[in-house]
């Protein structure tokens, strides 16, 4: 009697293959043995996560440039553009939010553009507005559309909750379908597209809290600390001079829609699709695999769009780590991000001082792997 064949490795091998065939890179021909055929592809497999990890890489150098810290919220913001999804920057004055997200634009090198949400802004500022004129030929009057600031690759709303909701409603039909309607007509918007919002936690008077509908499209709320003392100085010494200059851009379009293209393809073991999904479960209040804490405290909990972008993300976050496949322990990495501004708490919540972020870290300590 043989002793059984480790089943781990071989796992690990039928997952880089995976990724190889639904990247299209397959390269299997009749003279090749079956066995030689599954090691070659798992060496392709592994050499473009490593082309990938030297590419991130040059894009964090780049971004380092100009962004001095702030380690973790670059490696965030990465993870939503490499999984082409929205992000939600929450943070003091003077954290370097806009310049960390032009900064971005230009090392991919996106168009890039920039909406200052105010009071009074209307939807036609943000997605474009017809424009009545004459026919170049004919001389009839015909309407023409003049595209809005949206028409761009990477769109920072700053201070998107200063505008009333049916200015923040704008950006839905973008963020959700990648395309706007004007006057009957959709525009398809150019890929990538992404929106980076930003908020200033600490000055709420004269603001709209953003609907949930509208909060669910961020796959991400992203907090930003204060730099360290050393960090602080480095940034004074290096703005106390001439003007910053934006990073050389690190690749094309091209290039970059390669990268995210890898990140789609990655596969996901079942077992840490079924970790997402406990994970927002025990988020839901009238869930039988509710926790305790969610009971006593959560109104509504993460819907399924959590669950997807806890997986997304995990793909991401497996890849910026040098692996073909995520684990749970990529779930656990990105939950808080992604889940505290999905859980919408109720007043008991409110008196007892338990915020959101308390809560996730009370669903990751409860929810075991």
């Amino acid at each position: 009697m043989t002793a059984a064949a480790p089943t781990s490795g071989r796992r690990d091998v039928d997952l880089l293959c995976d990724s190889i065939k639904l990247l299209g890179v397959t390269n299997m021909t009749s003279a090749i043995s079956p066995d030689a055929q599954t090691h070659a592809d798992a060496a392709l497999a592994q050499q473009r996560v490593e082309s990938f990890s030297r590419q991130v890489q040059a894009i964090r150098a780049n971004l380092h440039q100009v962004v001095i810290g702030q380690d973790r919220t670059i490696d965030l913001l990465l993870t939503c553009a490499l999984t082409g999804s929205h992000a939600l920057l929450v943070g003091v004055p003077g954290l370097a939010k806009t310049l960390m997200v032009k900064s971005l634009a230009a090392a991919f090198r996106w168009k890039f553009a920039r909406i200052q949400f105010t009071p009074d802004l209307m939807p036609a500022d943000i997605t474009g507005y017809e424009l009545l004129g004459k026919d170049d030929q004919s001389g009839a009057p015909r309407l023409s559309f003049r595209p809005g600031p949206v028409f761009a690759n990477l769109v920072l709303a700053d201070e998107i909750n200063r505008a009333a909701p049916k200015t923040q409603s704008a950006l839905l039909e973008a963020m959700g379908e990648q395309h706007v309607t004007v006057g009957g007509q959709t525009y398809p918007l150019e890929e990538p597209f992404l929106v980076v919002a930003t908020q200033n936690p600490i000055e709420q008077e004269g603001t709209y809290p953003l609907p949930e509908a509208q909060l669910d499209r961020f796959m991400m709320e992203i907090h930003i600390g204060y730099p360290s003392p050393e960090q602080e100085e480095q940034i004074v010494l290096k703005t106390s001079g001439a003007a910053l200059r934006m990073p050389e851009a690190a690749f094309d379009r091209e290039a970059f829609l390669e990268l995210r293209n890898l990140v789609w393809a990655v596969p996901v073991p079942p077992s840490v699709a079924a970790y997402a999904v406990r994970l927002c479960g025990a988020s839901r209040p009238d869930d039988a695999r509710a926790a305790r804490l969610a009971k006593d405290y959560v109104a509504w909990g993460a819907g399924p769009r959590g669950s997807q972008n806890l997986v997304r993300a995990a793909k991401a976050h497996a890849l910026l780590a040098g692996r073909t496949a995520p684990t749970v322990e990529d779930i656990r990495a990105v939950a808080i991000p992604i889940l505290r501004h999905r859980i919408i708490l109720n007043h008991r919540a409110i008196g007892d001082g338990v915020g959101a972020e308390k809560l996730v870290g009370h669903l990751l300590d409860e929810v075991k792997p």
